[in-house]
């Protein structure tokens, strides 16, 4: 018995040094049904922290004490909430969430103020905190496959977003605000309940690439009519053009053709 505790310690021993020396925990598949403590351990040693997988209900609070890390995998899982002290992770650049059972998302989330790519689709949302406006280096924001039924003002404020994808929701409405996402190039509403966007959505995105609207009430004629419509054309074709150009190898629905209603 003695030899077998001595193996495990050393193993535990081995797997926190390499852990330490890279930076990178990587736990994926490991049929976890607790956060592992031994990660705690390493404190700011911790810069990639990949759980994908595992059968998670609950993240600790303890998890502040991981200042250092970037990236933050938690993907498949059955979570159903984050600690509200989450926002102490103020290195945090990529936060996953996807496939897990999270319903609410903490107002401390607008404190992660060098977020840019946050994805928590397959959840149970019903909204996005106020505070998401605080995300002003986001890049990234997929909130599909979830119960939203609008998305907040405050996403107006996200002044770096350029791909926001919300596909798979009860949304009927898009903010105004939206408009002031001038860096905004993809934008992805697919099987939701829009009847119509913001009138100067085009006009003042002015780098809208794409826009995805399958399965909503909007029509093509409606979307016509809206100022600054040749214009996205243009820049639309001019992308598609780019990507027969580089003989981009793509399947037949992967090709970007802009509006799609």
């Amino acid at each position: 018995m003695g030899c077998v505790a001595s193996n495990t310690a050393d193993a535990k021993a081995d797997r926190l040094s390499r852990w330490s020396a890279t930076g990178i925990v990587g736990l994926r598949d490991a049929k976890l049904k607790s956060f592992p403590d031994e990660v705690l351990e390493l404190d700011r040693s911790v810069r990639t922290l990949d759980l994908t997988h595992n059968k998670l209900a609950d993240i600790p609070e303890e998890i502040c004490r991981l200042t250092n890390m970037q990236r933050l995998i938690l993907a498949d899982n059955v979570i159903e909430r984050l600690p509200s002290n989450v926002g102490k992770l103020q290195s945090l650049k990529f936060l996953i969430l996807d496939q897990n059972r999270v319903t609410i998302l903490p107002d401390e989330l607008g404190q992660l103020v060098r977020l840019e790519r946050l994805s928590i689709s397959g959840n149970l949302l019903t909204g996005l905190p106020e505070t998401i406006g605080s995300l002003r280096n986001l890049l990234l924001l997929n909130v599909s496959k979830n119960q939203l039924k609008f998305l907040p003002e405050s996403i107006g404020s996200c002044f770096s977003l350029e791909e926001l994808q919300a596909n798979e929701n009860s949304i009927e409405e898009i903010p105004p605000s939206v408009c002031n996402l001038i860096h905004l190039k993809s934008l992805c509403l697919d099987h939701n309940k829009v009847k119509q966007m913001p009138p100067s959505l085009l006009k003042a995105c002015k780098t809208l690439q794409n826009i995805s609207l399958h399965d909503n009430p909007i029509s093509m004629d409606q979307f016509q009519t809206m100022e600054g419509f040749q214009e996205f054309e243009a820049r639309r074709k001019r992308k598609f053009d780019k990507q027969i150009d580089s003989n981009v190898m793509i399947g037949s629905k992967g090709l970007d053709e802009g509006v799609d209603l």
